[in-house]
């Protein structure tokens, strides 16, 4: 999930909202994880379930990450609460668990869902995801994905 992460933080740019979804353990904060390293942000990325948002500066002088959890949130009141809008053009946003929520946020936008292997996996095994990422609006019009 890190890697994945990686490499879709070296294709967002400022103005960005990436909406996060998946169950709990999922690799949704993993995935951040790896997005943050992509960007080259300043701070360990954890998860913002108690604290609801983080701002992770740039190191180099690119956008900063903004990564908020919706999980707590009542709805799209709430989340507006936040104003988050008020640095999406500066910066990428991820929104954990912001599924029915933070789509309006922005007219464009990276869903990214993940899903943990349906069938039980034994001890000591890996834990596969499958992980469909689904571009929407005009930005992402063009773009090669590796």
């Amino acid at each position: 999930m890190r890697a994945l992460g990686r490499l879709v933080g070296g294709l967002v740019r400022a103005g960005d909202l990436v909406v996060l979804s998946g169950e709990l353990g999922a690799g949704k904060t993993t995935f951040t994880q790896g997005l943050g390293a992509g960007l080259g942000v300043r701070g360990d990325v954890t998860s913002p379930t108690f604290v609801i948002a983080r701002v992770h500066p740039s190191l180099s002088g690119g956008p900063a990450l903004v990564h908020a959890d919706a999980y707590r949130l009542g709805g799209i009141d709430e989340l507006d609460d936040l104003d988050l809008d008020a640095s999406l053009d500066e910066a990428v946003t991820v929104v954990e668990w912001g599924t029915g929520i933070a789509e309006g946020l922005a007219d464009s936008r990276l869903e990214v869902r993940i899903a943990r292997s349906p069938t039980a996996v034994a001890e000591g095994e890996l834990d596969p995801r499958t992980v469909t990422i689904v571009p929407v609006g005009p930005r992402w019009l063009g773009v090669e994905w590796p």
